[in-house]
């Protein structure tokens, strides 16, 4: 759910624009990428649902922030 700001979201082989009060469904395991194209600070609300709610199943295809370790790809 965007907050605030304008979201781009990355699913699988779709890019939609998100704006205020619009949100999106994420598949699991669809591989997906969150970018702020505008320049007001993007704020988003991630709800995760499911059996599994922790941080450590992520599995990092691209990162441009230097946060990608050799373990990381699939």
């Amino acid at each position: 759910m965007v907050v605030r700001g304008t979201a781009q979201v990355t699913c699988e082989d779709t890019v939609s624009t998100l704006k205020e009060n619009e949100s999106t469904y994420i598949p699991v395991g669809a591989p997906h990428r969150l970018f702020n194209p505008g320049r007001e600070p993007l704020e988003i609300i991630e709800v995760q649902s499911g059996d599994y709610l922790r941080e450590d199943d992520i599995v990092r295809l691209e990162d441009d922030y230097g946060r990608l370790d050799e373990g990381s790809l699939p």
